[in-house]
């Protein structure tokens, strides 16, 4: 008997071993698989780090990296450093760009593709389910308020973004007058961002490859030029007489006027003798076959006119994209809500708020609008052409990447962007502080939250939902 059990237990003593042993074995398999970078395991990386996404910014590229170089072991540190400088440099989301490289530099074009995708889908689901919750519920007072507090945060948000870009690329006189005159730009002459970055980068071209070598003579030539303008001014002072008030090719405004009254009443009268009975264009239009068929095609027209007007427009938005999303949130905004007038102010600011609590990029937003505009198909379309841009020239850069960065003309066009984005994020915090901060609470909370990203650097995820409940409890108390 005793023998028995010493047989017994030697021989699960065997087992364990062999069990043992198949595990270690596996988990080296699985790990060697791991390593392998397939498009299928590069979408379903890409989608984890979209899901859980949430702070933007340098809280997604840490996620990026941990997973890439330390888990899966797919690129070196070197090649990392490598992503992260290629998505700065160019414009777009730093995350969906650094997420493009790594999967071009593992399994090209295809690679880069289905990363992006997976980065983005997570995002773009969440945020269709948050339009349709939205167009549902915005009228509900709680729902109101709940959203003031996340504009009051977002704005907080926008500051310290805007501050902490400014203070590592912003140290030259030049570029603190840039960041004042962007900023500027947008909010009183209603410049577009794409004016903005491309002056901006202009400038830095002429400062650093021109004026900076050739500053001294360019004085000198400053010093003669004024001084042969005041005298030119003085002149002119000497024999200066009053112009005649030209106005529409008429000596005088009063002719001018004439005219047009004249014009206008010949107008009348032609229209008058022109009119026709309200029966007879009727009977016209039921006996036109080709005017009942363009009657029917008038709609799909329209939406197809919708349509191309939607993808021109992120397109447009997204190929000038330095610096993130909230750079974009100006010219968005005069797009679809000053000039195309598809949302209000506050449903733009509410729409920011929601993009911001959304893992993955703050340009999500976009399919929110896109939703609002077209309904799903529009929503799928706005997020791609607010992120093809930036695809398509991080798979362009990417294969020269060297040359890329060490390429003088373009670091001095950068470094006048640097500035301008700056700017550019100083005008999306006026703009979305007009449109979703309303009352002395707002403000009061806005400031706090300032103060407490600047002091304690929390994530961005919890300060927005932290607001929102704050502001939803404080509702009950006061109005």
């Amino acid at each position: 008997m005793h023998e028995r059990k010493i047989r017994i237990g030697s021989h699960a003593r065997q087992r364990v071993r062999k069990i043992k042993t198949r595990a270690r074995y596996g988990h080296r398999r699985l790990e060697r698989i791991s390593r392998t970078a397939t498009l299928g395991g590069l979408f379903l990386s890409f989608t984890k780090i979209g899901l859980t996404g949430f702070g933007g910014g340098l809280a997604v590229l840490s996620q990026i990296r941990t997973l890439t170089v330390q888990k899966r072991r797919w690129i070196s540190e070197h090649d990392f450093v490598e992503a992260l400088a290629l998505a700065q440099s160019l414009p777009g989301t730093n995350a969906g760009n650094a997420a493009t490289y790594i999967g071009l530099k593992l399994r090209g074009w295809r690679g880069a593709g289905v990363s992006l995708a997976g980065f983005i889908l997570p995002s773009t689901i969440m945020m269709i389910l948050l339009a349709v919750f939205y167009s549902r519920f915005q009228n509900l007072p709680s729902t109101e308020e709940m959203f003031h507090g996340f504009n009051s945060a977002i704005v907080a948000l926008i500051l310290v973004t805007a501050w902490r870009i400014g203070k590592n690329t912003v140290s030259k006189p030049w570029q603190r007058i840039l960041v004042l005159l962007a900023c500027a730009a947008v909010v009183f002459l209603k410049a577009t961002v794409v004016e903005v970055i491309l002056l901006s980068g202009l400038v830095g071209i002429g400062v650093e490859s021109f004026a900076e070598r050739r500053l001294p003579r360019l004085m000198r030539i400053r010093s003669f030029a004024a001084r042969r303008q005041e005298r030119i001014r003085t002149r002119l002072s000497r024999r200066r007489t009053k112009p005649h008030d030209f106005v529409g090719g008429y000596l005088t405004r009063a002719l001018a006027e004439e005219r047009l009254s004249q014009q206008i009443h010949d107008a009348n009268e032609t229209a008058d003798e022109e009119e026709q009975p309200s029966d007879e264009i009727e009977a016209v239009d039921n006996k036109s076959p080709r005017r009942a068929l363009f009657l029917i095609a008038i709609p799909g027209l329209a939406k197809l006119g919708l349509i191309i007007t939607l993808s021109s427009i992120f397109l447009r938005i997204g190929a000038v994209t330095f610096g993130g999303g909230f750079v974009m949130i100006p010219q968005i905004e005069t797009e679809v809500v000053n000039t195309h007038h598809w949302l209000t102010h506050q449903e733009f600011a509410d729409a920011t708020a929601l993009g911001q609590i959304t893992p993955g990029p703050v340009l999500i937003t976009a399919t929110f609008v896109g939703y609002h505009v077209a309904g799903i198909p529009g929503a799928l379309l706005a997020t791609t052409c607010i992120f093809l841009p930036a695809f398509v020239m991080t798979i362009a850069a990417g294969s020269s990447f060297r040359r890329f960065r060490t390429n003088r003309q373009m670091q001095a066009f950068l470094s006048g962007v640097a500035p301008a984005v700056t700017g550019l994020l100083l005008a999306a915090a006026l703009s979305i502080g007009r449109a979703g901060i309303h009352s002395w609470i707002g403000l009061t909370m806005a400031f706090l939250i300032l103060l407490i990203l600047v002091r304690f650097r929390p994530n961005p995820f919890w300060v927005l939902m932290g607001a929102g409940a704050f502001r939803f409890l404080l509702s009950f108390f006061v109005a």
